[in-house]
């Protein structure tokens, strides 16, 4: 039995210390996520990661640097999984169409992950709003570059101005992420219907745009 011990504690000591962050940041975003930032003890995180509370504060120092890493760590994936949605040779419909379709496909395969992104890193100030606001301004500069190229490409019109275009692309991001949880907490609500919703709403809306048609208070 002590022999076993050994080889058991061993094996510990040569896990990687890259596979013990990753077990920590797991454990860690779905208690987060479940209990919310304040609520959460390192304890149960330290328990869920199957390691002892002080080689969690060796790893990540204190509470506040293991939830920044996590958010970190949750929006780069999320970046990186609507860009490597979609292939930059395809138009500019079917970009967006992909774009949205891997954005709400990791929002749903992830869902601890989205619910601290969206509404507990938000709720509890800085730094950790700030660590969010980087991840929204990459992927509405990747959402602006896509409506972009629909004027151009897509509708044969002349370039919407530019504020035009940036105000279009927060309003996507903004219903993206309001959609993406509701579609999570919305029993038989799958991550193409989400898609399929916002992409019928948006493209929609803006072919009219590009040929012109404004809608005007009092019309």
């Amino acid at each position: 039995m002590g022999a076993g011990g050994d080889a058991g504690s061993g094996r510990g000591r040569r896990m990687p210390r890259a596979v013990r962050e990753r077990q920590m940041l797991d454990a860690a975003v779905h208690t987060f996520a479940r209990l919310g930032y304040r609520a959460a003890s390192m304890d149960e995180i330290a328990e869920l990661a199957g390691v002892s509370k002080p080689l969690v504060y060796l790893y990540l120092n204190s509470k506040e640097d293991l939830f920044t890493a996590v958010i970190r760590r949750e929006a780069r994936a999320l970046v990186d999984a609507v860009r490597a949605g979609t292939e930059p040779g395809l138009p500019a419909d079917a970009q967006l169409w992909a774009g949205l379709r891997a954005f709400f496909v990791h929002t749903a395969e992830h869902p601890d992950g989205w619910a601290v992104l969206h509404r507990q890193a938000r709720t509890h100030g800085e730094p950790f709003a700030a660590e969010v606001a980087v991840m929204r301004e990459e992927i509405v500069t990747f959402v602006t570059a896509l409506i972009g190229a629909a004027a151009r490409e897509a509708h044969g019109a002349p370039d919407l101005a530019a504020r035009d275009v940036a105000g279009l692309a927060e309003a996507l991001v903004g219903a993206a992420e309001s959609l993406a949880g509701w579609a999570n907490e919305t029993e038989g609500a799958s991550a193409k219907e989400a898609a399929a919703t916002l992409m019928n709403f948006a493209w929609v809306g803006l072919g009219s745009l590009m040929r012109g048609e404004r809608w005007t208070p009092g019309r």
